[in-house]
């Protein structure tokens, strides 16, 4: 296997702008910013260019989806060239007419490496994806980068140890999760510190079950739909945690900000050398995790 040199990661922990142009045009630069301070591998929060439109079912936000290439993809292809990184960009991605995905792409230098589509879908209140997005067909993936392979997950991904397990056990050395995960405000004083608590813990879990980096991008800023109501409370809190699920680096709870850090791939190796949870797993014994539930 090629050997890979420590490289530092940027997370963009980000609100969108007015427009999706002018989010899109934010994050370009925050990507040139991360680059200029030695970021080699960039990724930016789940839907970063819209308003999280999930909050509410209305036919008009389909108007939001782009196709592939699209303002997204094109525009952060070119940052990724012109400053020499990668970039995990997250898109509402228009597949065909009624057929659209939570989507991102990874763009490399010389070109993107492919795209992932969310493979786990929620249904919750102010959180109506199931309204919007068909759930990802392509499996869980590992996409070979300059600086190392790594995986893509996104937000309710995040829950799931199988889905952190199958894309690590393709070689991935990084999990990013691209998320937009926050608070009801209603909710907040008397659940909110167990949720946010739960939400970094089972990335951690992630990390140390699979001997490798987690990194979970987060947007911030209250969002209120149209219609009404509390809305959401985007709690920001990105972090990268290594592979014994320490953690290297975290964002605050609302502020706008690019976290750096070195990622050394060396690390993946010692630690799943000396844990060997990969050598000790029982793969004749665990046919039943394809079942919904055993009765």
């Amino acid at each position: 296997m090629p050997e890979f040199k420590p490289f530092t990661v940027g997370l963009i922990q980000m609100a969108p702008a007015d427009t999706p142009e002018l989010s899109i045009e934010k994050a370009a630069q925050l990507c040139a910013d991360a680059a200029a301070k030695g970021a080699r591998l960039i990724c930016l929060p789940e839907l970063f260019a819209t308003p999280y439109f999930c909050q509410t079912e209305d036919h008009a936000f389909f108007g939001l989806a782009e196709p592939i290439p699209g303002p997204t993809t094109e525009r952060l292809a070119a940052v990724a060239a012109a400053k020499n990184i990668t970039i995990v960009a997250p898109f509402f991605e228009r597949r065909a007419p009624g057929l659209y995905h939570n989507t991102v792409a990874v763009l490399a230098p010389k070109g993107s490496l492919g795209i992932y589509r969310k493979m786990h879908i929620p249904d919750d209140p102010l959180f109506y994806e199931k309204f919007y997005f068909t759930p990802g067909d392509l499996g869980f993936k590992r996409f070979d980068t300059p600086v190392g392979p790594i995986g893509t997950l996104i937000c309710w991904d995040q829950w799931y140890p199988e889905a952190a397990r199958l894309t690590a056990l393709r070689g991935s050395n990084i999990l990013f999760y691209p998320t937009a995960i926050g608070w009801h405000p209603s909710e907040k004083v008397q659940h909110g510190t167990e949720q946010r608590d739960a939400w970094m813990t089972i990335q951690r879990s992630h990390a140390i079950a699979n001997g490798c980096f987690v990194a979970a991008v987060n947007r911030v800023g209250r969002e209120v739909p149209e219609s009404g109501g509390d809305g959401i409370e985007f709690w920001g809190s990105s972090f990268l945690a290594g592979p014994m699920g320490k953690i290297l680096i975290q964002g605050s709870v609302g502020k706008e900000e690019i976290l750096l850090a070195e990622v050394d791939p060396d690390l993946v190796d010692v630690t799943r050398t000396h844990w060997p949870f990969l050598r000790d797993r029982r793969i004749d014994a665990y046919g039943d995790i394809e079942k919904r539930y055993l009765d």
